[in-house]
Formats: structure tokens, sequence, C-alpha cells
């Protein structure tokens, strides 16, 4: 069995940033980690490869982005899967999700056969959740979001159970299948350190535009139908008074108790 994973470098929360002029993510020189969502689709993956015992079982880590996200898929090795692989090149840059799913659709053909995969709910930075279904529409399989555990994986099928609104419900499909994890099925494992020995000494191909049978207007800015027009960051601005205490302690005591029964705080307090 064949197992392919996506995952993605994000940037950290703290170090987020915009550029105003193209509405696209800035990753250059900022700080990255692993897609925390990521990590559970990571972990089903390996879940799987340990249930089958001696059965054959291969798993590949896929991500795209700059050459540092190479250390996303070294990470997806610490963890348990066998190799990773990054698609990196300029013309990629600035994808929107569809431009992104077909890259990655278009490399997972030329990379396959695979029986399932993996990928994590939604993205820390672009928080789409779009990436995943629109890999598994263009390579035509079917897809499970949403879901909260596997219930059964054969050779030939597979049944998940997903979480939708007010419960649960249990779904089949063959194999090949898409299958997009959320954080209840599982808690992901630390890196061991055989794990972490073995990421370190693994090789992280990378492949380019070059390789893939896409033009110029499929991939990249060139090839994202939708663009940020406009970005506007909040101000927070705050209009304080200030009592004064050195006065009469009494006076401003009843200042602020004016001012919270003014604004309901008190009654609710109640």
């Amino acid at each position: 069995m064949r197992i392919a994973v996506l995952v993605k470098q994000v940037p950290s929360v703290e170090t987020v940033k915009i550029d105003e002029n193209t509405g696209t993510m800035i990753r250059d020189g900022v700080e990255s980690e692993l897609n925390p969502l990521d990590l559970h689709a990571i972990e089903a993956a390996v879940r799987i490869k340990e249930s089958r015992g001696k059965h054959p079982t291969e798993i590949v880590a896929i991500t795209m982005g700059p050459p540092q996200a190479k250390k996303t898929a070294t990470y997806a090795i610490a963890m348990g899967c066998d190799r990773g692989v990054l698609l990196t090149d300029r013309r990629f840059g600035g994808a929107d999700t569809l431009a992104t799913a077909r890259t990655l659709a278009k490399f997972l053909e030329k990379e396959g056969p695979f029986d399932l995969f993996f990928a994590g709910e939604r993205a820390t930075d672009g928080e789409t959740g779009q990436v995943g279904p629109a890999v598994a529409e263009l390579l035509k399989l079917p897809v499970f979001t949403y879901v909260s555990a596997i219930e059964k994986l054969t050779t030939d099928s597979i049944r998940v159970v997903r979480a939708v609104e007010g419960g649960h419900e249990t779904l089949e499909a063959p194999l090949p299948s898409f299958v997009i994890p959320i954080k209840e099925i599982n808690i992901p494992r630390l890196c061991t350190l055989d794990g972490k020995i073995k990421a370190k000494q693994s090789e992280i191909p990378t492949v380019t535009a070059d390789v893939l049978d896409l033009s110029e207007d499929e991939m990249g800015l060139k090839g994202s139908p939708t663009r940020v027009v406009k970005i506007t960051y909040p101000k927070v601005t705050r209009q304080g008074k200030k009592i004064k205490t050195s006065d009469c302690f009494e006076d401003a005591l009843t200042a602020i108790l004016e001012k919270l029964e003014d604004r309901n705080f008190l009654e609710a307090a109640r």
C-alpha cells in the first residue's frame, strides 16, 4: 500500500505578513513551522502503516513551498513517513488554492499510483480548507472531510466516521480515496530519536515546474483565478479616562462605580 500525505509549511502565528502589493503571503525570512493540523494527517497515515505489520506500506510526505519548506518534509519523516518530496519553483509562487491543487495533483499523478491520500483539515495561514478537496476533485477521487475515525481499512476499501452538524455519519468508499481528518481523530506522537536520525540522514528531492506538464497559466500567480485586491489592518484604539486618586480616594472610587453602573457591569455581576 502506498500512502501520500500532503503537508505544508506555514508562518508562525506571530510572524504572519502579507505583501500589500500582491496580496500574497510573505514567506522569505519568516519563522515557519509545520502546519499543526497536518500532524493529525501524518499520525493517521503512520498508524495505518503500523497496523499493517509486515505488509509493505510506504508513506510519502509531499510539500510545496520555498526551499526552506524542506524541513517540513523532514519533520514528517521524523514522525514516521518513509520519505519526503518538496515541490519548489519561483513559478509556483503566489498560487491560490486552485493553482496549488493543480500543481499537487499533477505531481501525484506522476508519482503514483497511491492507494490512500491524507491532508490536514486546513492550513493555519489561509484557513480555507480548500486544497485537499480540490486535489481529490482533480484526481477524481472520493473524498472524506472532517474524519474523526477510520473504522475499517482493507486493500480495496475504507470506512470512516465523519463529524457532521448534530452528530456523526459512517461512510465507505473504494480505494484509492482521499481522507481529511480533524484533530479529534488522534493525538500526534512526538518524534523519537531514531526518527530524528532517520530524518537527518534522508535526502529530500526537489521537483520544479519543468518536471510537471503545466503551462505558465495553470500555476503560480498567473494560474490563480482568485486575488486579494485589498489589505487593511485593524487599528486598536482606546479612549480611556484617567481617574486620579491623589486628591481623594473615596471620590475616585465613586467615579469608578458610576462608570461601571453606566455600562451595567455591576448589574451583570449581581
